[in-house]
């Protein structure tokens, strides 16, 4: 880089007017000369000035524009100092102790008794699964498929599961985040008091039976009555216990354990009883609860053991215990090895307990849930009710049966931005209109409230497909009279590029959903145009509105319009990081396609940030490099990504010695 491009002088010229002059330091980023030269301390501004110039966010606006050759130099640099910074430091983020959330904790006590129901129903589990669609081992969705909807009735809440039994509140999702972050999940005594009585509940439900308990036989059946019963109880505790707490239970621990049991058998209680009052201390022990890393070298990072990488693997994957094969390739300290990981990962990705990572990320990482509170209104929208429930029971499932037919076909990330197929039930083909597969409205359709089947269809049409233009997505980012466009633009920018916009300044009042007197006749661009005058509001906008203009031609129930109520054109014309121009929704597609490397390494980070239950740091931004690079290599494979997330250093390091609780 020329001297009168090195990093202080190009700062010098862009950016020391808004970040130094005049003690003026926009954003407490202070970039004057004698601050650059201390830049390879700070990874967190590195990773930021990086970020901004890659997404032409600086310089803003109307400010002098940085030449892209100057532009690429710059972020070189930048880049090698981080990478210079993170080898120094060689730390990760710290991943908290955290407790299981409801859905972990449901999924781990089926797998740890091998029950035949649930536990207690889950409401967050949004799709459900009938007639046995699911079937990740053959590496193919079928044509039709049949699935419920999270219930906006109440005929998906009925469900095998052990009666008596409540569970405990739904665990939210983080801002920007998930619902397994360590600093969310708390332990009030309140919680911890339920987590007792909860274990008890269980072993005591009148369904907690031989028939619906598949270790019944090995751990709670009375043994022969010539039998060394304390040895036999020592034995079936030590292997449930290692199964409980994801690695071998301590001898204190099992001794502990083996003489309450037989302290109970002395004093008259039965075997079955005393064995299931041992059950239930395991479930309400905190090395049950809390998922941690295992104490290890006192070293700034280290590698995690092999019981704390099947930990790590089952709970991405399958959200609960490790398996048996995962317990003894930890035992055997051959798990970390990368062919016997990769094989891993494999195996799990065939397994039907992937189901249950299809249940959580995708609802999560798309924010679906916001559709359930979404009420278009009744009479601007009467044909999106039937009897007394919502089409949004359907919109719902289409992007969640996208997500798993990617995943288990392994089709390229690239089918969630502009995919060539699509799911749809008779309802929701209605509920499209002209954006209709074929084409045509097909009649009201069968309004299906229990099981609903959907069927994959080619898409033709460019304005349906993918991710970003179905139905659920385009009526959660609405109101109830209007389209949103800046919700609209910050869920693309937070969902598909992970660069989520910072919230607006409290004193801004939002637009109204009908036009003042006198702006009638203006379109929503004009009307935002005006609203949005403040210099505050300036940056952030130039960011997502137009992301969320070029959105406009979907109604707030995700039909397709191409003028507004009062005639005017629809204009969605904008450009997309401020180097893609686009006219129509086509060419917002292709737009995004231009940056779908950006958009791998932005899953990528998703998937990392929910597979370590933590906020990334600078340090992962190598990692999400090197991921990126070899999910790229193999066509943007959706389980390359995600092997190569689960073989990243992120995943397999930890940056503190910790504790057993």
């Amino acid at each position: 880089m020329a001297d009168d491009d090195s990093l202080a002088s190009v700062f010098q010229r862009h950016c020391v007017k808004c970040h130094g002059a005049d003690d003026d330091v926009q954003g407490d980023v202070d970039l004057t000369e004698p601050r650059v030269g201390d830049l390879a301390e700070d990874s967190e501004l590195l990773s930021q000035l990086i970020a901004v110039l890659d997404l032409k966010e600086m310089p803003p606006e109307g400010e002098p524009e940085l030449a892209d050759d100057v532009r690429h130099e710059l972020m070189v640099d930048l880049r090698r100092q981080l990478h210079a910074a993170v080898a120094s430091k060689r730390s990760f983020p710290d991943t908290p102790i955290r407790r299981m959330n409801r859905f972990q904790y449901n999924n781990a006590v089926i797998d740890l008794f091998d029950l035949r129901c649930i536990v207690f129903t889950l409401p967050e589990r949004m799709m459900r699964e009938h007639k046995g669609y699911f079937k990740p081992e053959s590496g193919k969705m079928a044509e039709v498929v049949s699935v419920g909807s999270r219930p906006l009735g109440k005929s998906q809440m009925i469900e095998k599961r052990l009666a008596g039994v409540a569970a405990f509140p739904q665990d939210l999702r983080a801002e920007h985040g998930y619902d397994n972050r360590g600093d969310h999940l708390s332990l009030s005594p309140l919680l911890m008091e339920a987590f007792l009585n909860l274990g008890q509940s269980i072993t005591q439900s009148p369904d907690f039976t031989p028939a619906n308990v598949g270790i019944w036989k090995s751990f709670f059946e009375p043994p022969k009555p010539d039998a060394d019963v304390e040895t036999i109880v020592r034995q079936r505790l030590a292997t449930f216990l290692e199964r409980a707490f994801r690695r071998p239970a301590a001898e204190e621990t099992v001794d502990r354990y083996t003489s309450y049991v037989t302290r109970q058998l002395e004093s008259g209680v039965s075997f079955i009883d005393a064995m299931k009052s041992a059950a239930a201390a395991t479930l309400s022990s905190p090395r049950f609860l809390y998922l941690y890393d295992g104490s290890g070298e006192e070293s700034p990072v280290a590698s995690v053991d092999g019981y704390d990488l099947a930990s790590r693997l089952s709970f991405f994957l399958w959200g609960s215990l490790p398996d048996a094969e995962l317990l003894e390739l930890a035992s055997a300290g051959t798990l970390a090895d990368p062919a016997v990981l990769e094989g891993q990962v494999e195996r799990m990705l065939r397994d039907h307990k992937l189901k249950r990572f299809c249940d959580s990320f995708p609802t999560q990482w798309l924010q679906l849930d916001r559709i359930i509170s979404s009420v278009p209104d009744p009479e601007k929208f009467p044909d999106f009710y039937f009897a007394k429930y919502r089409d949004s029971m359907h919109m719902m499932l289409e992007p969640l049966l996208l997500f798993e037919t990617v995943l288990i076909e392994n089709q390229p990330i690239t089918q969630f931005i502009d995919s060539d197929f699509t799911y749809r039930s008779d309802l929701l083909e209605n509920a499209y209109g002209v954006l209709a597969t074929d084409g045509q409205r097909t009649g009201k359709g069968a309004g299906a409230v229990t099981v609903l089947d959907f069927r994959r269809v080619p898409v033709t049409d460019r304005r349906s497909g993918g991710l970003i233009t179905n139905a659920a997505v385009m009526t959660m980012t609405s109101g109830p009279l209007r389209t949103q466009p800046i919700t609209r633009g910050a869920w693309i920018a937070t969902v598909i590029f992970n660069n989520p916009p910072e919230p607006p300044p409290a004193d801004v009042p939002p637009l109204d959903e009908k036009p003042s007197d006198g702006e009638e006749h203006l379109t929503l661009r004009e009307r935002l145009a005006m609203h949005r005058e403040r210099a505050d509001c300036k940056g952030c906008h130039e960011q997502i509105d137009p992301l969320g203009f070029a959105l406009e031609n979907f109604s707030p129930v995700g039909t397709w319009r191409d003028k507004y109520e009062n005639g005017r054109e629809v204009d969605v014309a904008g450009t997309l990081f401020r180097r893609h121009e686009f006219h129509d929704i086509a060419e917002f597609k292709d737009a995004i396609m231009t940056e779908k490397d950006r958009f791998t390494r932005a899953l990528a980070g998703h998937l990392l940030s929910y597979a370590l239950a933590r906020e990334l740091g600078p340090s992962d931004q190598i990692s999400l490099d090197e991921i990126t690079e070899k999910t790229i290599a193999d066509q943007y494979r959706m389980q390359t990504l995600i092997k190569q997330v689960v073989l990243s250093k992120s995943f397999q390091s930890k940056s503190k010695a910790r504790s057993q609780p």
